[in-house]
């Protein structure tokens, strides 16, 4: 569970989206923050008026050694870091045909090898402390996939499938993991951050090309306000039983319940061939 006490909030990625806003709700609650972003420069503004209870770091989470200086800066400052928000992260555009092998690396370090690093940096000081709340900033797409977004789903997928193992350890060690899967929101994913394949194949015109065309029209008109998710997760954090997962938004609330019953469908339908795949009762 999170210490309540003045605690000490480490967020990536808060030059714009979820870590901004988070960034400065933590702050206005008179909480302590650790703000980042690749570019501190960006950040500078968030804890303008709060200097005894900000650290503006640069961090750039597939850079070792900046992690490592973050987080020493941070337990020097503070003494002790409360939570860790995974956030730093972006999205990528491809049929997986498209896919360039560069940009999908690169996207990989980021959203997930990135997020690992942090974590295994911060989890010392939390297992000390016996207590933390890792946060992982997910997506309704960890949990459902469409075309054009491919390689950021096997990401997503990639932290949705981490964080529950790393919860069933840190569970007894007094550390709670809480997964976040937003919806479309009014950040800067679909926008200046989104990078994109540069050659599309005609054939995946009507799937991948669909789809990056209802990208592009919904910018700035999602539904999603990152200033309610952003009070929305220090809800859960504040919770006695902080859920596994936070879906946030009607879109992802209804992605998600169409996925369970497709995935109820097949299992049911298939339900006899599944149980014949195992040897039969009784048999050596």
């Amino acid at each position: 569970m999170m210490n309540r006490d003045q605690p000490v909030w480490l967020i990536t990625g808060c030059s714009t989206g979820f870590g901004r806003e988070l960034a400065k709700l933590v702050l206005a609650r008179g909480w302590r923050a650790v703000v980042t972003a690749r570019d501190a420069s960006k950040v500078a503004d968030i804890a303008a008026g709060h200097a005894e209870r900000a650290l503006v770091l640069p961090l750039d989470v597939t850079r070792r050694a900046q992690i490592d200086a973050a987080v020493a800066a941070a337990k020097q400052k503070f003494g002790r870091i409360d939570a860790l928000v995974n956030n730093a992260g972006y999205g990528y555009l491809a049929a997986i045909e498209e896919g360039e092998d560069e940009g999908v690396r690169a996207l990989f370090e980021a959203n997930v090898f990135g997020l690992i690093d942090m974590t295994k940096a911060v989890l010392p000081l939390m297992r000390a402390q016996r207590s933390g709340l890792i946060v992982n900033i997910s997506s309704i797409g960890g949990l459902v996939s469409q075309a054009a977004t491919g390689y950021y789903h096997a990401t997503k997928f990639a932290v949705e499938g981490l964080s529950e193992s790393l919860a069933a350890e840190l569970r007894p060690l007094g550390i709670d993991v809480l997964i976040v899967e937003p919806g479309p929101f009014r950040t800067n994913w679909a926008g200046p951050s989104l990078k994109r394949a540069a050659a599309q194949i005609d054939a995946y015109a009507a799937t991948a090309g669909e789809r990056r065309k209802q990208i592009d029209a919904r910018t700035g008109t999602q539904p999603g306000d990152p200033v309610r998710a952003g009070q929305a997760i220090i809800d859960a954090a504040l919770s006695d039983a902080p859920p596994l997962r936070l879906l946030l938004g009607k879109v992802a609330l209804e992605s998600a319940r169409r996925k369970l019953d497709s995935l109820r469908k097949d299992f049911d339908a298939w339900e006899a061939t599944t149980l014949g795949a195992d040897y039969p009762k009784g048999a050596g």
